[in-house]
């Protein structure tokens, strides 16, 4: 069978690869001629994931099954959207698909059915401060079809929104933008399966995240078990089955992420997708059901095997994991050190970097700048913690001057 995935990226590669081994095509659409996905794909087309008339062109090009994506927000929407111009299987239809991919949509349905969430406005360029009576300050701004924490901004007085506005809309294709109240607060994320209505949470971690001056929620690291498993897990399932409910999501993987702070749990983005934190390649590992081949199944319209996710039970997971997605300091890569080390560790699982040596590493500005991402695992909480600090203790990348660039304090902080 013949599968359109939206997306050559490094957040992709896995379901590339597993579509492969389940000896079934792959097309991927990428409008970057150097994506990592195109080599490893049987076709490939310099081909927005956003432009839906193309992907139908390309999906009746090579007469596809089904098309999907992971670890990315935006195609989400084009999945479904393709899906229904060519009659394929599709978990979410179009409504659903808008719903979880744009923040204004998202957030009224939130406003409308009393999800908690952070109070919020939808506002364009011709705002007037009254506008924002109703929002204090600090606050968040962000685009409405964006992702990646690109384009987002923290932001101290209505003068800075007009500041930062057109910064803000550089990353969207809409007009407005969204600004909410900044929540002092932990992240936790949900990931699960929704099989007819019926919510199954497999994993929740917290969310480590980074700032940058002005740039914030920059994902660095994910810890599994989260510390708020045990004590919030039934509000947590309570809210995640609300969100299923009144965003009618049927079936399919699910992505949530929550803020938890002094004010209790809001909910902060949702998605129907597989996260972009390599959740394809630990979820399996560390509950045994393989959301990814499910994923793919379900988008060809095979018949999947429900008894993994039926019989796990996650308050009984005693695994203990992390994913840390690592950033480092500008420069030029002068050396790379230790990963063929660091890659015999027994409790290691991957390691990749995004840089070679004579690279220049940007300034961290969104999730894009990472220099790479290694997950690991432990036995217990004190021995992934030391597992985490020997492969940066280990993980070498230096500038000129013998400077090693990693920035592991963001991620290392279990």
């Amino acid at each position: 069978m013949k599968l359109l995935v939206l997306g050559g990226g490094r957040a992709q590669l896995s379901a590339i690869k597993k579509t492969k081994e389940l000896g079934h095509q792959v097309i991927v659409s990428d409008y970057l001629k150097d994506a990592p996905g195109r080599a490893l794909a049987d076709h490939a087309e310099l081909v927005s994931t956003f432009d839906i008339k193309d992907n139908v062109r390309v999906g009746r090009k090579y007469d596809i099954d089904g098309v999907m994506t992971i670890g990315t927000d935006q195609p989400v929407y084009t999945a479904a959207a393709v899906a229904d111009k060519l009659n394929l299987n599709t978990l979410i239809d179009e409504k659903t698909a808008k719903a979880v991919t744009n923040k204004k949509v998202m957030k009224n349905i939130f406003k409308k059915n009393k999800i908690p969430t952070a109070k919020f406005k939808i506002i364009d360029k011709n705002f007037k401060q009254k506008n924002l009576k109703e929002i204090n300050f600090p606050a968040v701004i962000k685009p409405l079809d964006s992702q990646g924490q690109r384009g987002v901004f923290k932001i101290n007085s209505t003068e800075e929104v007009s500041r930062y506005f057109k910064d803000v809309l550089k990353f969207s294709r809409e007009d407005e933008i969204l600004i909410e109240e900044y929540y002092e607060s932990n992240e936790i994320t949900i990931s699960g399966w929704v099989e007819q209505g019926k919510t199954n949470i497999l994993t929740i971690t917290d969310r480590i995240t980074y700032e940058q001056a002005r740039h914030i929620g920059i994902c660095t690291a994910h810890i599994f078990p989260s510390r708020y498993l045990n004590d919030y897990f039934h509000e947590i399932e309570n809210i995640s089955k609300e969100i299923v409910r009144f965003f009618n999501i049927k079936n399919g993987p699910i992505y949530f992420q929550f803020l938890v702070g002094e004010e209790g749990i809001k909910v902060n983005e949702i998605a129907c997708r597989i996260g972009g934190a390599y959740e394809a390649d630990f979820i399996p590992l560390i509950t045994g059901v393989d959301i990814l081949e499910m994923a793919i199944k379900a988008a060809i319209g095979q018949t999947i095997d429900f008894k993994q996710l039926n019989n796990y039970n996650i308050l009984k997971n005693d695994n203990w994991l992390s994913v840390q997605l690592f950033f480092a300091n500008q420069g030029i890569i002068q050396s790379i050190g230790n990963i063929d080390e660091i890659k015999k560790m027994d409790d290691l699982i991957k390691i990749e970097l995004n840089y070679r040596v004579g690279d220049t590493i940007s300034k961290i500005q969104n999730a894009t700048a990472r220099a790479g991402y290694f997950i690991v695992k432990g036995a217990s909480r004190q021995q992934l913690k030391e597992n985490i600090k020997e492969v940066y203790d280990n993980l070498l990348i230096k500038n000129g001057k013998g400077e090693n660039l990693v920035l592991r304090q963001a991620g290392e902080v279990l």
